[in-house]
């Protein structure tokens, strides 16, 4: 299959036509969807003709005719937003998420709306009220979650890039799984505007494809700043062709995540081959701790589910979607909302509500958020010595489905290694480095706020080192 640079260079040349591209992948889809499940929603008609408007145009932008897909908690105008919950089953929105209309703006072809943990909480996606989405390298394990269909669609040659969002990892675990890139930006680069909310200070739109190259052109098309999200960052986007040269950089790879719970030998041995690789390329390495970290999911797994207990009492039964009829309005609110939302979700709505209530706000939330800040201080300690960082992007390969469900703290520990990013509001990448058999491992380099130029230079070099 071609890249995304290769796909939009041969349309803009006429030497292919959008329409071939976007039929080439749609039998992709129809080839493997029902096996995969990556998507809730394939929307073919609509592809062939945002294809057809793309080859009649004059003026064909960098993604053009390159096929993408969307994790369902993005908003599209006229086409159902579900984020894989019952509460939203057959909601359209009236708007587009702005980064949508960026990539319809730069000739990308939405070919449809990928399946997710629901309302993006969970790191399998087997969470999703619409079945679980499988492992293209291994249907019988997870892809990781919870964008875990954006990672699947992107693996099984659906589509070249797809369209993530992040909490604690969403998009960079599902793309170590699945052998994918995956990005997280800095928090502010891209807009949340149309993002449906889970944690509104940890949320980050991010991309997701098969090469660095091609993440870095989704992510150049998709920043910017935007006035309808207030925490959207004002400052130019800086280029993200940086190159690979790595000569001279200082690489610190943190021990915490070296040495962690239930890392895999296969796993630490990938990290290690991928730093030699880059110590043979000429860059710096040295170890470098980051304790405050190990608190980082205990901290993540109050402040997360507190905002979400605020951002999902919207959910009514009144102004969205699903509606169960009751004898008042409270009768009303309370059976739609049992009716509608999963079991992780109700889970987290009343740890975040209890973390948040009187008399427990301060032992729980508050110090949550002071853990918060001990690891931003971790993180500026270590980038005074150190260009970027380098760990495990999940300490296990893909494990089979059914295998944690019962056990949600096991199934926490799946963002050991990038939650702390999340926390900090900086920037990491997963790049593909290697397998353990069948099965995918990635690679994290992490770098501070806006050091994306040199996050994506060195994902570059690790990226032809991979065995």
């Amino acid at each position: 299959m071609n890249t995304a640079l290769e796909i939009a260079a041969d349309v803009r040349s006429n030497k292919r036509t959008a329409r071939d591209v976007v039929e080439e992948y749609l039998a992709n889809i129809e080839a493997r969807e029902r096996e995969v499940h990556a998507f809730n929603l394939v929307l073919a008609d609509e592809a062939r003709a945002a294809a057809d408007a793309v080859d009649a145009s004059g003026n064909k932008g960098p993604l053009a005719g390159v096929p993408i897909a969307i994790k369902d908690n993005l908003c599209t105008r006229g086409v159902a937003t579900t984020c894989s919950s019952r509460i939203l089953e057959g909601w359209k929105p009236p708007y587009d998420a702005s980064v949508i209309w960026r990539l319809r703006d730069a000739g990308a072809v939405i070919v449809g709306k990928t399946n997710l943990d629901e309302f993006a909480m969970g790191s399998s996606t087997e969470n999703s009220a619409f079945g679980p989405t499988r492992n293209p390298h291994d249907v019988a394990r997870v892809p990781g979650g919870s964008s875990g269909g954006s990672a699947a669609a992107v693996a099984a040659g659906f589509a070249p890039v797809a369209l993530g969002s992040e909490t604690g990892g969403s998009v960079r675990q599902p793309a170590a799984l699945c052998g994918v890139v995956g990005v997280k930006p800095t928090y502010g680069a891209v807009s949340r505007y149309g993002l449906v909310a889970f944690a509104s200070s940890l949320d980050q739109i991010g991309p997701l494809g098969t090469t660095v190259d091609d993440t870095a052109l989704v992510l150049e098309t998709i920043w910017d700043h935007d006035v309808l999200d207030s925490t959207s960052i004002p400052d130019a986007r800086p280029s993200l062709a940086t190159g690979s040269d790595v000569k001279g950089l200082r690489i610190g790879i943190i021990e915490e995540m070296m040495t962690g719970e239930g890392l895999e030998p296969a796993v630490k041995a990938a990290v290690e081959s991928a730093a030699t690789a880059l110590e043979d390329a000429g860059a710096k390495l040295d170890t470098v701790s980051l304790p405050s970290t190990q608190y980082g999911i205990s901290a993540y797994y109050l402040i997360a589910p507190a905002e979400a207990s605020s951002n999902l009492a919207r959910y009514d039964g009144v102004r969205y979607g699903l509606r169960v009829d009751g004898d008042d309005v409270a009768d009303m609110n309370a059976r739609t909302r049992d009716a509608g939302f999963g079991t992780e979700v109700k889970r987290r709505i009343m740890l975040g509500t209890y973390a948040l209530s009187a008399g427990y706000y301060d032992a729980f939330y508050g110090q949550a958020q002071r853990v918060r800040t001990l690891i931003i201080r971790d993180f500026a300690r270590a980038y005074e010595d150190f260009d970027v960082l380098l760990s495990p992007t999940s300490p296990t390969v893909a494990f089979e489905i059914g295998a944690k469900t019962a056990d949600p703290w096991a199934m926490y520990l799946c963002d050991v290694c990038t939650v702390p990013v999340n926390l900090s509001g900086q920037c990491a990448i997963s790049v593909p480095f290697g397998a353990d058999g069948a099965l995918p491992i990635g690679v994290q380099v992490l770098a501070p706020a806006l050091g994306e130029p040199v996050m994506f230079q060195v994902a570059r070099a690790i990226e032809p080192a991979a065995p």
